[in-house]
């Protein structure tokens, strides 16, 4: 992913229910309540964590039991100090306290849970990008440090790879190709982060790679589930037997849940986009652009897929009076800019939402050069009486500025392919009578015909009037 361009927009929970998920997250609840355990009796050691003696007493307070109750009670420990919920006031006599944070859970906003939550969420990321440490004593040196080298083990390169798959994650949760909450399966995520995208068909060592990604993944994720990012289905034990067999073995659509299936949670996707942003990353999420201006609205939709940009628009409408929606609509896509042609498309997208009652905003533009096409289709739909017909310029400006904005939208698409045939075959003078059109974006619109037309005779007459165009224009 690059910083440079804004990810799909998503749509998030409300707060609310959020923070109230958050809440309830295994991760959290067991760290606030070993804080509300701790006491002017409890001892921690020089790192911050509980002295050994003290581990089953939390483990009990948890209701843990087992030969992990007391790692898990470590590890709760951990978070609540690094969230916050726990305060250590004497690393000497290593005596602790209730920290600030731990009242906002129970008194403060559902903002203020979900930003612990958050703080939570990074240790948890931390640990799962930890190798399983077993024998860990194996590897402590003659200056008894750990020798990292014998592990195998870069813990930035490991953190980076989470983090990218944790991002195509997002990307695949945010798309409007594939529901938010259908899973993913750890095949597919692991090999959109070890398979180049130009590659046809996995090499064995390729394929390997993928297979090595999985079991890693498998741990991660089990780590992951219970601070709330993710809902996993882990990988079928009887495949992690014979995991060194698995690379080239056949995948049945059937048994694909076997390999582990993945999902972010709505937390996990409010999660992640806050984590993507703090990163540097555009991150848009439907509904932040509603108590803004139409230059916004129009401005930030421009790239959003259709439903999305449907929702926004909705929520801004909401918020006003649909009368004088349009009007701010209309005068929001007026401009001779790059970008005025894509404005105009989804004014004209959002004034299909508002209904009969904005058609005195649109007659009051009849007669304006970038609004009078555009008031005409509207009327014309709506049934409107009276409506006067365009002229000759007017019709081919619109034209021009319609797939000007389609071409900013979609790219070459073939519902644009289809729009440019149309075109040619209204009469045999269109080029010869567009290329006149007095639009900023009239060379380029006819340059994009060229290329999308399929017949080369036509292709070759758009070329010519996109020189005569660009001629014009004196560039």
């Amino acid at each position: 992913m690059s910083d440079s361009s804004p990810l799909p927009p998503v749509r998030l929970h409300p707060e609310a229910e959020l923070a109230r998920d958050a809440l309830s997250t295994p991760v959290l609840s067991r760290a606030a309540r070993l804080a509300r355990w701790a006491g002017p009796e409890t001892r921690v050691d020089a790192g911050g964590g509980l002295v050994d003696e003290q581990l089953p007493a939390a483990a009990e307070a948890l209701d843990l039991s087992g030969d992990d109750a007391a790692a898990d009670a470590s590890e709760a420990w951990r978070v609540a100090v690094d969230a916050g919920l726990v305060e250590i006031v004497d690393e000497e006599e290593g005596t602790v306290r209730a920290g600030e944070d731990l009242a906002l859970l129970t008194g403060g906003s559902p903002h203020d849970v979900l930003a612990v939550w958050l703080t939570a969420l990074e240790t948890v990321l931390a640990d799962a990008s930890v190798p399983d440490l077993e024998g860990l004593a194996d590897l402590v040196d003659e200056g008894g440090e750990i020798d990292l080298s014998a592990l195998d083990w870069d813990p930035e390169a490991e953190a980076e790879f989470l983090d990218g798959v944790l991002g195509n994650l997002y990307l695949l949760t945010a798309g409007e190709d594939t529901p938010g909450d259908a899973p993913v399966p750890l095949p597919a995520l692991a090999a959109s982060v070890i398979v180049p995208s130009d590659m046809g068909e996995p090499t064995n060592d390729v394929l390997e790679q993928v297979s090595d990604a999985m079991m890693r993944l498998d741990d991660q994720f089990r780590t992951l589930e219970p601070v709330g990012l993710v809902e996993y289905q882990p990988v079928d034990e009887a495949l992690m037997a014979d995991a060194d067999e698995e690379p080239s073995a056949p995948v049945e659509d059937t048994d694909v849940s076997r390999y582990g299936m993945v999902r972010l949670t709505p937390l996990g996707l409010y999660g992640m986009r806050a984590r993507l942003m703090e990163a540097g990353f555009e991150a848009p999420a439907v509904g932040e652009l509603a108590d803004k201006g139409a230059d916004a609205l129009l401005d930030g939709t421009a790239q959003y897929p259709p439903g999305a940009a449907q929702a926004e628009t909705e929520r801004w409408l909401e918020r006003r009076e649909p009368l004088a929606a349009a009007r701010e609509l209309l005068a929001a896509a007026r401009g001779s800019d790059a970008g005025a042609p894509l404005r105009r498309l989804r004014c004209q997208q959002a004034l299909s939402l508002v209904g009969a009652s904005a058609e005195p905003a649109l007659r009051e533009v009849l007669d304006d050069a970038e609004l009078g096409g555009l008031a005409r289709v509207w009327l014309t739909e709506h049934g409107a009486a009276d409506v006067p017909a365009p002229s000759e310029a007017m019709v081919y400006w619109l034209t021009i500025d319609t797939v000007a904005a389609q071409l900013a939208a979609e790219g070459n698409s073939e519902e644009l392919r289809a729009l440019v045939q149309g075109l040619a075959q209204q009469h045999s003078g269109f080029f010869d009578a567009v290329w006149r059109v007095d639009h900023p974006a009239t060379a380029d619109v006819l340059e994009a015909m060229g290329r999308l037309h399929p017949d080369k005779k036509v292709a070759k007459e758009a070329r010519k009037a996109a020189f005569k165009a660009r001629s014009q224009q004196g560039g």
